[in-house]
């Protein structure tokens, strides 16, 4: 029988969510090697999300990346520029647990995301064989499935007006673990740019982590790595996951910091 002692493979974001304590992500923008994914460990982050909206990275990288991570405990997540299932699963067969997507504005979206990241009976992915989250341990076929369906995530981006419209249906879909709020775009769309304590936004907000409650589906915080006074607000309010910041900003955060010592 399969059960949480015999399991091989462990999503710690998952687990870390399950027991009700909130985990943090960097997004991985800029940086194609995998020393990022030893950088991300020692500075304490559960999970790195790499980023193939934004960004020229290479699904090779991103994989190689993935694996580093999954190798230290790390969660990884690639954000995927679309819904095209070919292309995310071939994201999941380099090794990502989960896949973040992004702009998502109905269940039937939502849906085709799952379909796309599991295996049958629960998506229409087809099995690749030995997985490298599973370190290519050869296991029958049945075994493998359960593994890899039980440990991926699917995050859906609310960076809409639809997006809000649906949350609760989004919320309701099997398989979706995140709704993950994208601030930066949704105060765009609702007219307010950059304003990440406008009332609208703060609306926003409260109306997604009511669709999660409903549904028992974590909250993600993004789009606010420059306000953790906004984010801890959010935790306080019941969010889960929160989007830090990208590599990009770090190094340049750091780098105009160490050179103002200088002046």
């Amino acid at each position: 029988m399969h059960d949480e002692t015999t399991r091989l493979l462990r999503n710690p974001v998952k687990e870390k969510l399950a027991r009700g304590e909130p985990v943090y992500s960097m997004t991985v923008r800029l940086v194609r090697t995998i020393d990022i994914a030893a950088i991300a460990h020692t500075a304490g982050f559960d999970s790195v999300y790499i980023d193939l909206e934004h960004s020229s990275f290479s699904l090779e990288a991103a994989g190689q990346i993935c694996m580093a991570c999954n190798h230290l405990g790390i969660t990884p997540l690639v954000r995927v520029p679309g819904l095209d299932p070919a292309f995310i699963a071939r994201v999941m067969d380099s090794g990502a647990m989960g896949i973040v997507v992004p702009g998502v504005q109905s269940a039937d979206e939502a849906r085709t995301a799952v379909l796309a990241v599991k295996h049958a009976p629960r998506g229409e992915r087809s099995l690749a064989g030995a997985a490298p989250q599973l370190h290519y341990r050869s296991l029958p076929a049945d075994q493998t499935v359960r593994e890899l369906d039980d440990a991926s995530m699917v995050v859906a981006q609310i960076e809409s007006q639809a997006g809000l419209d649906a949350a609760e249906a989004i919320a309701a879909v099997d398989g979706v673990d995140i709704l993950l709020v994208g601030a930066n775009d949704l105060s765009v769309e609702l007219g307010v740019a950059g304003k990440m304590d406008h009332p609208l936004v703060h609306e926003a907000y409260l109306h997604v982590i009511d669709a999660c409650r409903k549904h028992g589906k974590t909250v993600g915080i993004g789009g606010l790595g420059g306000r953790p006074d906004l984010i801890r607000r959010y935790l306080e309010l019941g969010g889960g996951y929160v989007s830090t910041g990208n590599d990009i900003s770090f190094l340049t955060a750091a780098a105009t910091q160490k050179r103002k010592q200088f002046d």
